[in-house]
C-alpha cells in the first residue's frame, strides 16, 4: 500500500511539474574553444583554435564588474593611441544560453581592439542561475558601463555596437531592435526567430525560457528579434555557417530593413560548421567581414 502512494505521488509531482511549465535541464557539456576543437578536429582536419594573444598596440582591463548586484564580469580591450572616441563594440558568447563564458569572444574582442574598436567582452548570467530576459538585463547593464565610462575608454557613446555569436547572436540582436543605445548589430550564426520551423530550437531554448514552445508560443514569439523591426532598428550584418537553421528569420528580417531601406549584409562561410569563428581559417573571414561592414557604417 505504502509503495502504491509513493507511486501516486510521484505521478502527481510530475502532473505539477508539467502544468507549472517547469522544463528538466539539458545536459549541456561546456562550451569553450578548446572544446569546440575536440569536436570538429576530426570532420576539419585543417583547422586550428584561435587563443588569446599579446597585442602591443591595445590596453587591456580583464575582469571589470560591470554589475554588482551578480558580480558579472567583462574584459575590456582599447587602443592604446585614439585621436578620437572611439565605436565600442560589446561582444556576446554563445553556448546554448546555458554555457559559455566571456572566453570565447576575448580573441576577437582584442583583434578588433588592435583594429581601432573599444571592445568588451562580457559574462552574462546563464540558465542555471537565471532564465529570460536576464541577459537582456545584464547586457543593458554592460552597455550603461560603457556609456559611463566613456571617457575612461575613449568611446563615443552614439557608436556603441552589440555583437553576438550563436545563443549570444540571438540576444545581440533581440537587444539590438529594442534598445535605442545601440548604433549596429553584428548577428554571428544566430536564429532571429523562434517560432519559424528550421529553427528546430528545443531543449536548451526550453530551459532558457522555462516553458516549451508548445507551452508558451507568446514567450517564444516575445523573444524572437525579426519580430521588432521597424524604420528605427540600426544596421545589421549576418555572418552564418553553412547550416541553414542558424538562418531562421534571417532573410525575412534582411528584406524588412530593406525595406525602410537600412544598411544590411550577409555572408555565408562556404562549407562551415557552426561556431566557425572559434576556429581558423574562419576567424580572419569573420574578423574581415566585421571590420569592412563597421567601416561602412561609421564611415572609419
Amino acid at each position: 500500500m505504502q509503495l502504491s502512494i509513493k507511486k501516486i505521488l510521484f505521478v502527481f509531482m510530475m502532473h505539477m511539474v508539467i502544468a507549472f511549465g517547469q522544463v528538466e535541464r539539458p545536459k549541456a557539456s561546456p562550451y569553450t574553444i578548446e572544446s569546440t576543437y575536440e569536436k570538429l578536429k576530426k570532420n576539419y582536419p585543417f583547422i586550428t583554435p584561435i587563443s588569446s594573444k599579446k597585442f602591443e598596440n591595445i590596453n587591456t582591463f580583464e575582469d571589470i564588474i560591470y554589475q554588482e548586484k551578480h558580480q558579472l564580469k567583462a574584459d575590456i580591450f582599447q587602443p592604446k593611441t585614439q585621436q578620437k572616441p572611439s565605436v565600442a563594440i560589446v561582444l556576446v558568447h554563445g553556448g546554448g544560453w546555458i554555457s559559455g563564458s566571456k572566453e570565447n569572444q576575448k580573441p576577437m574582442a582584442q583583434t578588433l581592439a588592435s583594429a581601432g574598436f573599444v571592445t568588451m567582452a562580457i559574462n552574462y548570467r546563464l540558465s542555471d542561475a537565471a532564465k529570460y530576459p536576464a541577459p537582456l538585463e545584464d547586457m543593458d547593464d554592460a552597455v550603461n558601463y560603457l556609456r559611463k565610462n566613456r571617457k575612461k575608454h575613449k568611446l563615443d557613446q552614439s557608436k556603441i555596437v552589440i555583437l553576438g555569436a550563436s545563443a549570444g547572436a540571438q540576444l545581440a540582436t533581440l537587444y539590438g531592435v529594442k534598445s535605442k543605445k545601440i548604433a549596429a548589430i553584428i548577428n554571428i550564426d544566430g536564429i532571429v526567430s523562434f517560432i519559424y520551423p528550421e529553427a528546430e530550437e528545443g531543449t536548451y531554448a526550453s530551459y532558457f525560457f522555462g516553458y516549451t514552445k508548445q507551452d508558451n508560443f507568446e514567450l517564444w514569439k516575445e523573444a524572437s528579434p525579426l519580430e521588432y523591426v521597424t524604420s528605427k532598428t540600426p544596421p545589421t550584418l549576418f555572418i552564418n555557417s553553412s547550416q541553414p537553421r542558424f538562418r531562421a528569420g534571417r532573410d525575412d528580417m534582411m528584406k524588412k530593413l530593406s525595406d525602410y531601406h537600412i544598411l544590411n549584409e550577409a555572408y555565408e562561410i562556404k562549407n562551415s560548421p557552426h561556431s566557425f569563428w572559434l576556429m581558423n581559417p574562419w576567424f580572419d573571414e569573420t574578423k574581415d567581414y566585421i571590420i569592412d561592414f563597421l567601416t561602412k557604417r561609421f564611415n572609419k
